[in-house]
C-alpha cells in the first residue's frame, strides 16, 4: 500500500441525504410524515417534547455564528425601542394633540439625545483593531430593533464595522433595524436563550433608558455580577436622572435589602467619552491587577 491517504469520512454529510430524500419514490411509506428524516420534519421539531432540543438549537446556533464572525467579545447596548432620534422626537412633540401626549412628548424629546450618545459610542468601540488571532473585541450587540437599538447599530455601521442584532419574536411585527449585518442578524423564540447570549461575549454594557425590557435585562445583568454568577464587567446606565426618578436604589439600600457596595457595580454616565474612559480604566485596572 504505496497511498497512505486516509478518507477524511465515510458516512454521506447530513445535506447529502437531505437531497437525496428530495427525489424519494413516492409511496404510501414514503408520503407518510414518520419516513420524513427527523431534521427535515418541522412538525417533529415543533413537538412539546422537544422543547429541550429547541434550546440546545437556539444556544447553539448564534455562538457557532459569532465564533465563525471570529467575535471574541461584545459591547452590549440595552434600552427603550420609544425613544427615538431628535428629529423624529421633535415631530411626535409637533403631532401632540393633549397635555397628556404633549407632557410624554417632551420627556421622549429629552431623551432622544441618547439616541445620538448610542451612536457615538458605538462608533469609539467600534474602532477597536483585531487581535493578533484576528479576533474581534467589543463587537456592537443590540437588541436589533429600533431607537436606541438602531442607534447602537447605526454607529457600527458608520465606521464600517459589523454589528449584532437579537431579535426576539413577538405577537407584533418586528424587523431588525437595517444596520445589522445581515449575517450577524439572528432571531430567538425564547427570552432565556436570547438574554444569555447577550451575556455570554459581553464584556462591557451600556443601558439607556428603557421600560420593561430594558429593566428585565438589566436586572438580570446585575444579580448575576451580585451573586458572583458571572465577572464584574463595566454596566453604565446612561441618565442619572432618569435612572434615579424611576429606582430608588437608595431606598433598597435603606430597606436593607442591597448592599451599599451592590451599588458600585454600575457606573452613572452621561457621555460617550465618559462611558469609554470608564470601560478603559477598569480594565486597566485588570491588567494592573494580573
Amino acid at each position: 500500500m504505496t497511498d497512505t491517504r486516509v478518507p477524511a469520512r465515510v458516512f454521506p454529510r447530513a445535506s447529502q441525504d437531505a437531497e437525496s430524500a428530495k427525489t424519494v419514490v413516492s409511496t404510501p411509506q414514503t408520503e407518510s410524515p414518520a419516513y420524513k428524516l427527523a431534521f427535515q420534519d418541522m412538525d417533529f421539531l415543533l413537538r412539546e417534547d422537544l422543547r429541550p432540543v429547541r434550546f440546545q438549537l437556539e444556544l447553539l446556533k448564534p455562538q457557532l455564528l459569532l465564533d465563525e464572525a471570529k467575535i471574541a467579545s461584545t459591547f452590549v447596548f440595552y434600552g427603550s425601542a420609544r425613544i427615538p432620534e431628535p428629529a423624529k422626537a421633535h415631530a411626535l412633540l409637533e403631532m401632540a394633540s393633549d397635555d397628556a401626549s404633549r407632557a410624554i412628548a417632551e420627556r421622549l424629546v429629552a431623551k432622544s439625545r441618547y439616541y445620538d450618545v448610542a451612536r457615538e459610542l458605538a462608533q469609539i468601540v467600534s474602532r477597536i483593531p483585531r487581535d493578533e488571532a484576528g479576533r474581534r473585541h467589543f463587537v456592537v450587540c443590540s437588541g436589533g430593533g429600533p431607537s436606541i437599538m438602531e442607534a447602537a447599530n447605526r454607529g457600527a455601521a458608520d465606521v464600517g464595522a459589523e454589528s449584532v442584532g437579537l431579535n426576539i419574536v413577538l405577537p407584533h411585527e418586528q424587523a431588525p433595524n437595517p444596520y445589522v449585518t445581515p449575517a450577524l442578524s439572528l432571531q430567538f423564540h425564547y427570552f432565556a436563550l436570547r438574554k444569555m447570549h447577550f451575556l455570554l461575549h459581553a464584556r462591557a454594557l451600556a443601558a439607556f433608558p428603557g421600560g420593561f425590557g430594558t429593566f428585565d435585562e438589566l436586572f438580570e445583568l446585575l444579580t448575576l455580577i451580585q451573586t458572583g454568577k458571572i465577572a464584574p464587567i463595566p454596566v453604565l446606565l446612561f441618565g442619572r436622572e432618569f435612572w434615579e426618578r424611576v429606582v430608588n436604589f437608595d431606598a433598597l439600600v435603606e430597606e436593607g435589602v442591597v448592599s451599599q457596595r451592590d451599588l458600585k457595580i454600575f457606573t452613572y454616565v452621561e457621555t460617550a467619552e465618559e462611558a469609554w474612559d470608564v470601560v478603559r480604566a477598569f480594565y486597566d485596572e485588570q491588567a494592573k491587577q494580573g
